[in-house]
C-alpha cells in the first residue's frame, strides 16, 4: 500500500481503463480529487454520476493546473495531440503516465512534443480489460491480480516510477518493468495477435454466405475464442498501426504455423498432429493453467 496520497488526479479519456484507475484510487482513499477531461461532455457527466471521477472540465488548462498525476487513457492515435494540448500548462512536479498498448509509439509521441523525454513521464501498460468498453464498464477491482508493465527509460525519474508503481500496486496490480522495445515485441505476440485472430475469424465467417446464419450454431469454444472480438474497434485499429512491425512479424509466424498444420492434415500425419496438439496442451497447462491457480 502506498502512502502517496494524490491531491489531484486528472484522467484524460474517462473510459474503462482510465475510469477504473480513478474509481479504484477513490475507493482506496488515495486521491482527494479526481478530475475527468475529454471532448464528450455527456460521457464526463456520466462518469461523475457513476462516481468514477469527482468532477470534470472541458478546459484543458483548468484540468492540468496543479495536478499531481495526469493519466493519459486515450487511443494511441490521439496521444500526440493530447500531449501537445497539455504541454503549455504542465509544471515540473506533475507526473504524466499513460496506459497505451504500444510503448515505442507513445515514447516517440512524447519526444516529438517535448523535444526530449521529461523525467516525470512514466510509460505504463495495464494488462487488464473487458470486452465491454466505456465508462459504464468501469470497475474499481479491474486491476487486482493483473500485471501492469512500466517501461521507464534512462531519463525517467526513479522517484516518479516509484510513485506510479505504488499507485498501481495499491489497486492490487502486479507491477513489472521492462524495456519498451521488449514490451512491444512480447505484447504483439501474446495480446495483439490473439485479438487480430479473433477479429479475423469472426469477419471470415460473417462474410461467407454459404454458411448462412452460422453464428447460431457456435458453441462455448467459439464464444471463448472470439470474446475479445467485441473489444473497442478504435483502440485496436490504433494498436495495429502503432505496433505495426512487431504485429506483422507475429502474424507471419502464425501463418507459418497454420501452413505447417495444414500440411500435416493434408498428409494425414496423425502422429505429428498428436505431437503438436499434446505439446501445445502441455505448454498451456504448465505455463498458463498452473499460474492462474
Amino acid at each position: 500500500m502506498t502512502d502517496f496520497l494524490l491531491n489531484k488526479l486528472v484522467v484524460i479519456g474517462v473510459g474503462l481503463i482510465g475510469g477504473s484507475f480513478s474509481k479504484g484510487l477513490k475507493e482506496a482513499g488515495l486521491v482527494k480529487t479526481s478530475i475527468g477531461f475529454g471532448s464528450k461532455e455527456v460521457n464526463l457527466q456520466k462518469a461523475v454520476a457513476l462516481g468514477v471521477v469527482d468532477s470534470y472540465t472541458l478546459d484543458v488548462k483548468e484540468a492540468v493546473k496543479n495536478a499531481d498525476l495526469i493519466l493519459l487513457a486515450v487511443p494511441l492515435g490521439a496521444m500526440q495531440g493530447v500531449l501537445a494540448s497539455i504541454k503549455p500548462y504542465l509544471d515540473g512536479s506533475t507526473i504524466v503516465s499513460d496506459v497505451g498498448s504500444s510503448k515505442i509509439s507513445v515514447i516517440h509521441a512524447v519526444q516529438s512534443v517535448f523535444g526530449c523525454l521529461p523525467q516525470n513521464f512514466v510509460a505504463a501498460h495495464p494488462i487488464a480489460g473487458k470486452e465491454q468498453s466505456g465508462v459504464e464498464a468501469c470497475d474499481a477491482g479491474l486491476y487486482r491480480n493483473h500485471r501492469v508493465l512500466l517501461t521507464p527509460t534512462a531519463e525517467t525519474s526513479v522517484k516518479a516510477v516509484k510513485k506510479v508503481t505504488d499507485l498501481w500496486e495499491s489497486l492490487g496490480a502486479i507491477v513489472s518493468e521492462m524495456p519498451p522495445e521488449y514490451h512491444d515485441e512480447v505484447l504483439a505476440a501474446t495480446s495483439h495477435l490473439p485479438h487480430f485472430l479473433a477479429y479475423a475469424l469472426v469477419d471470415m465467417l460473417h462474410e461467407h454466405e454459404e454458411l448462412g446464419s452460422v453464428f447460431q450454431f457456435t458453441a462455448g469454444g467459439f464464444k471463448d475464442f472470439t470474446r475479445i472480438a467485441s473489444s473497442d474497434a478504435t483502440m485496436w485499429r490504433d494498436i495495429a498501426l502503432n505496433n505495426k512491425q512487431a504485429i506483422l512479424k507475429w502474424l507471419q509466424n502464425y501463418q507459418d504455423e497454420l501452413s505447417k498444420l495444414s500440411g500435416l492434415i493434408e498428409c494425414s500425419d496423425g502422429e505429428a498432429l498428436l505431437k503438436l496438439f499434446d505439446g501445445a496442451k502441455q505448454a498451456r497447462d504448465c505455463y498458463i493453467v498452473k499460474s492462474s491457480k
